[in-house]
C-alpha cells in the first residue's frame, strides 16, 4: 500500500518530491521509502512504458520516456501555440488581476482544480512560478511575455484593473481560503 500511495502522490504532484518529504509524510525510514521507489522504478523504467521514474539528488518525479522526447516536444509545441481555452483565459485573468497568488487561492476564486491549466500557462510562458518561503508553496504571477503579448508595460494598465484588484467579493473568497489553511 505504501508503494501505491507514493506512486499516486508522484503522479498527482507532477513535480519533484523530496525523499525527506515522503519520509516525513509516511513516518517511515529512508530505507523503506527507497524500497518502494525502487519497486516503482522497476515497473515503469522500461522501453515499453511512456512514463519513467526519475530519481536525482534525493528527489523523485514521474517523467516521460526519454526515447519519446521528440514526439513529446513536437506535441507540446503544437499545444502551446494554439489558442487559449476558456478555463485558461479565466485562470490567467485571475492571476493578472489578483496575483501573485497561490494555487489554492486561484482555485477558491475559480471553484475548480487548476493544476493542468497552471502547467499549460507555465509552458506557454504566460505565468511565472516562484516559491513563497512564508507560505511554503508556489506563488503565480503573470510574466513579462504575457504583458508584452498584450502590449502593456504593467498589469495596472489592464482594463478596470483597480475594480478587480480591489474587489470586496474576491477579498472575501480569499479570506475563506486563508482561514482554512490557518486551521
Amino acid at each position: 500500500m505504501l508503494t501505491t500511495s507514493i506512486e499516486s502522490i508522484l503522479f498527482a504532484a507532477a513535480k519533484p518530491i523530496g525523499i525527506d518529504q515522503l519520509k516525513k509524510h509516511f513516518g517511515e525510514s529512508e530505507e523503506v521509502i527507497l524500497v518502494s521507489i525502487e519497486d516503482i522504478r522497476e515497473r515503469y523504467n522500461r522501453p515499453t512504458s511512456g512514463v519513467h521514474l526519475l530519481v536525482h539528488e534525493q528527489k523523485v518525479q514521474f517523467v516521460t520516456n526519454p526515447d519519446c522526447a521528440q514526439d513529446v516536444v513536437a506535441f507540446l509545441k503544437k499545444e502551446a501555440s494554439g489558442p487559449l481555452t476558456q478555463p485558461s483565459l479565466e485562470t490567467l485573468t485571475v492571476i493578472a488581476y489578483r496575483g501573485p497568488m497561490t494555487r489554492p487561492e486561484i482555485e477558491q476564486i475559480r471553484g475548480v482544480n487548476c493544476g493542468l491549466i497552471l502547467r499549460n500557462l507555465l509552458m506557454r510562458g504566460y505565468i511565472e512560478e516562484k516559491e513563497d518561503k512564508m507560505r511554503l508553496q508556489p506563488m503565480y504571477s503573470v510574466s513579462i511575455e504575457f504583458l508584452r503579448s498584450l502590449g502593456a508595460l504593467h498589469v495596472e494598465e489592464l482594463p478596470e484593473y483597480e475594480s478587480f484588484h480591489n474587489n470586496k467579493h474576491i477579498d472575501e473568497l480569499l479570506q475563506k481560503i486563508s482561514e482554512q489553511t490557518s486551521v
